[in-house]
């Protein structure tokens, strides 16, 4: 890798004789972010998006580097770097700060140019067989206000007070959804959004939330069990799947209740109609809808201030086990940065072995402008998901 920073040093140095070299190494390194790191996408593949970005999207980029919020959205992004949740870690970034400068950068390098390659359902979320979903259903049933209280994707599906109310117009569902994001400081920002539901003819228990302009997404519905007797312990229980222009097969489950808490009374019944999708609904999380008001500035202080305090005790405990199990082992300090060292060698060995020659065009064609390069901030693309 070494060797692939020296060489984008060398071609932006070319055309940015007027920059520090702090400058020019700062932007490289941003650069090579891209060409290395996006998600799930091999060094060519890497290549090629950076490329179509630079091209197709630059005005794009430009207003998303100025904007703060979406600036502030690629530094979150730069967090999430090789993470085993890296994608839920995305989208918590995106769900953080969204806005729509975002909106127009992912609608442009997503949708319309179609930099980024699209994420390949891998099965997680397969479509139910017919016969487990309820038989009949009135969507007129679902009017009214009706809480999420509990939630099988952790990324989607678990957000406190999460207050839907729904109503019909013609033959459509219409749903009008809040929730709150935790903000790091320990108080919250609230987010809302509408989704129109129609009702596959054959299958009552099937609801398509389709033809959306962002991201084209698409979200279907599948009603496992319901019970809608005007009482309290009213639920309809939805499992669901869905695909945008950036990722294919993403999905969870959540329960709508009547009640801000899971009634008790109903819990058979759901754990039943889990294991019918293949799943296990003592697995879920219970949310929090008490929708409470935000802390005082002092409350959220002195919270980060112990979380602050825990932290170092246990980086402290980590550090200790660590010196223990070092001086067992006698590995040194040195030995690391060699084994690391080596590893980034054969990195690098690979990366060009891997590169065709009009790869490597590509790659000799990022020479550009100091203007141009501004608009270029590197890393993960800012990928949300609607609710």
């Amino acid at each position: 890798m070494k060797q692939v920073f020296e060489f984008v040093v060398d071609r932006v140095s070319a055309s940015l004789k007027d920059w520090s070299y702090s400058r020019v190494l700062e932007v490289a390194g941003i650069l090579l972010s891209i060409l290395i790191i996006i998600p799930s996408a091999h060094a060519v593949d890497a290549l090629k998006t950076c490329a179509c970005l630079l091209k197709e999207c630059r005005i794009e980029l430009a207003k998303c580097i100025s904007n703060p919020s979406c600036a502030a959205n690629i530094a979150c992004l730069q967090t999430c770097n090789n993470r085993p949740d890296e994608t839920e870690c995305q989208i918590k970034c995106g769900d953080l700060f969204e806005n729509n400068v975002v909106d127009e950068f992912n609608e442009c390098a997503v949708s319309r140019k179609k930099c980024v390659p699209r994420k390949s359902d891998v099965g997680d979320f397969p479509v139910p067989n017919p016969d487990v979903l309820v038989h009949s259903f009135n969507i007129a049933d679902f009017s009214g206000k009706w809480f999420i209280t509990s939630g099988l994707n952790p990324t989607f599906d678990t957000f406190d007070c999460q207050l839907h109310e729904f109503h019909t117009e013609s033959d459509k569902l219409v749903g009008n959804l809040s929730w709150r994001i935790p903000t790091p400081d320990g108080g919250f920002i609230t987010r809302s959004t509408v989704q129109r539901f129609v009702q596959d003819p054959s299958q009552p228990g099937i609801l398509y939330n389709h033809d959306n302009e962002y991201l084209h997404y698409q979200d279907d519905w599948y009603i496992l069990s319901s019970k809608i007797e005007n009482k309290a312990d009213d639920y309809i229980f939805v499992y669901y799947r869905g695909r945008n222009d950036a990722w294919d097969g993403y999905g969870g489950a959540v329960l709508y209740t009547r009640s801000a808490v899971l009634p008790e009374t109903i819990v058979p019944e759901l754990e039943k109609a889990a294991r019918s999708v293949g799943r296990d609904f003592s697995q879920f999380i219970r949310t929090d809808n008490a929708c409470g008001p935000e802390p005082s500035l002092v409350e959220r202080l002195e919270k980060k201030v112990e979380e602050g305090e825990e932290t170092i005790v246990r980086e402290v405990e980590q550090l200790e086990g660590e010196v223990e199990k070092v001086g067992k082992t006698e590995l040194t300090l040195f030995q690391r940065l060699a084994e690391g060292f080596k590893v980034l060698q054969d990195d690098e060995e690979n990366f060009f072995r891997e590169l065709t020659r009009e790869e490597k065009d590509i790659l000799s064609q990022l020479e550009m402008e100091a203007s141009e390069v501004e608009k270029l901030f590197g890393q993960a693309l800012p990928i949300r998901k609607l609710r």
